[in-house]
């Protein structure tokens, strides 16, 4: 890997980590020669290390923007993870309602409807415990 790559892959592996959690990112890397590993190193570099690597706006933001275009596509089980990650990134439970009020609009009430359901019944898991 050339040093360039290199410095967006520490980048982005400890954006991740800092995101999603140690738990997260230590259980997909636990096939390093697996049939996901060309996957987990892609959105390592990209997702991680080109996109929420830079600090042109704050991880608050970012999450906000990413829950906003995974309910929109009806990207569910992503849409979970990154509400989890919220612990981390700083979106709050306000946040989230406004970013979903916006789904809403512009994507559609379906979409917003099923965001708003698994937003409720996450976060109240997330604050129990």
């Amino acid at each position: 890997m050339s040093e360039g790559r290199s410095d967006i892959r520490k980048t982005g592996e400890a954006t991740r980590r800092r995101t999603l959690g140690d738990a997260h990112v230590n259980r997909s890397r636990q096939d390093p020669e697996g049939f996901n590993a060309p996957f987990v190193d892609l959105i390592t570099d990209a997702a991680w290390g080109h996109v929420w690597g830079r600090d042109t706006i704050a991880p608050r933001e970012r999450s906000m923007i990413t829950l906003a275009l995974l309910a929109g596509l009806g990207n569910w089980e992503e849409f979970e993870l990154h509400l989890r990650a919220t612990a981390n990134t700083g979106a709050s439970r306000t946040d989230i309602q406004e970013v979903l009020l916006h789904v809403a609009i512009y994507a559609g009430v379906p979409r917003a409807n099923t965001a708003f359901k698994l937003a409720d019944r996450i976060l109240t898991e997330m604050e129990e415990d």
